[in-house]
């Protein structure tokens, strides 16, 4: 069930588009390795995993910068045009990075939107941060386990036709991944439950998480993200501390990326915690420490959303987020 929308100034989300380019995609020789260049983070994360150190895997987008209006540099040409495989959220996310890869990808690679492709048009979602109108979906699929088990999955079959030699470790190591992302949300499940009832509501500073609710059973009350970033109007700050308080919501979540003093004022004068330390595709920690990893960014924000709303996390804090193989994929910072 989604409430009525609370009162949302526009994001700015610059296009971002999908394509799939090449033929079948090269099949790497004897003592050759699959160059993937890849988007956010959490896309990273998970072909690393993937990947199990099979294959080398270089990020695009530096964590900590608002993939919505990311503006590739002139040299992620050199990587896009030497990439076997380019691995894009799509669904509209990075129209700039998925146009440069067009113009520069080789013959025989791949340009590979995983969540268009996972996410069948009809159940594309658009709401107050991404209006229908403007013909772009809410692209968040990562932050559900659902759909990072389906990622997963396309990773795993484009590697394995791209690289067939490799195919059975890859088809291993997502099958451990998965593995993993099952257990992650069988503990989300449990610790959910011990929230009160009627506290699985969620205001965030950007609507990172309609899907995510739409198959946990979260109500998504509203987004606060001033377009341009930019602080909104006494007045607008009036009607949505008026709204806050009128939905029932206890805690307004913000983003750690993005740290908004007018979030704060609306939490303290809604007479509600402002929890500041959300993230959308910045992964914890450092490259290398097994936090840093969508496994580790996901249990994150829902024990961060649990314990927000009045629940426990007894079996989100037992989940081990260590990667099955070592994460050597490289994270612009």
């Amino acid at each position: 069930m989604r409430l009525s929308p609370l009162f949302l100034l526009p994001a700015l989300a610059l296009g971002l588009t999908a394509c799939a380019g090449g033929s079948a995609g090269p099949s790497t020789g004897a003592g050759e390795r699959l160059l993937v260049a890849t988007t956010v983070s959490p896309i990273t994360s998970i072909a690393a995993a993937v990947s199990g150190g099979l294959a080398d895997i270089e990020g695009i987008v530096p964590e900590g910068t608002n993939s919505h209006t990311f503006e590739p540099e002139p040299g992620t040409a050199v990587l896009l045009s030497r990439a076997d495989i380019v691995l894009i959220n799509g669904l509209k996310l990075e129209d700039p990075t998925a146009d440069l890869a067009k113009s520069n990808i080789k013959d025989g690679a791949q340009i590979i939107e995983i969540g268009t492709n996972a996410l069948p048009e009809s159940d594309w979602i658009y709401d107050f941060s991404f209006p229908k109108e403007e013909g772009k979906p809410n692209p968040h699929l990562w932050t559900d386990p659902k759909y990072a088990v389906i990622y997963a999955q396309e990773i795993r079959d484009a590697f394995s036709a791209a690289d067939p030699k490799n195919s059975a470790a890859y088809a291993k190591n997502a099958d451990s991944f998965i593995a993993q992302v099952d257990a992650l949300a069988d503990a989300l499940r449990k610790d959910q439950a011990t929230v009160p009832n009627g506290n699985l509501k969620l205001v965030t500073y950007h609507d990172a998480y309609a899907y995510f609710a739409r198959d946990f059973g979260w109500t998504v009350v509203g987004a606060i993200q001033p377009k341009n970033f930019s602080d909104p109007t006494p007045q607008e700050v009036a009607q949505l501390i008026e709204q806050v308080k009128a939905q029932g919501v206890k805690v307004i979540f913000g983003s750690e990326v993005f740290p908004s003093k007018v979030l704060e004022e609306i939490g303290s004068e809604a007479g509600v915690r402002y929890e500041d330390s959300l993230r959308d595709d910045d992964l914890p920690g450092a490259p290398g420490e097994a936090e840093h990893s969508w496994l580790g960014l996901m249990r994150y924000d829902y024990a961060t959303m649990i314990r927000g709303l009045g629940g426990t996390t007894t079996n989100l804090d037992a989940i081990n987020v260590t990667p099955a193989v070592p994460d050597t994929a490289t994270y612009p910072q």
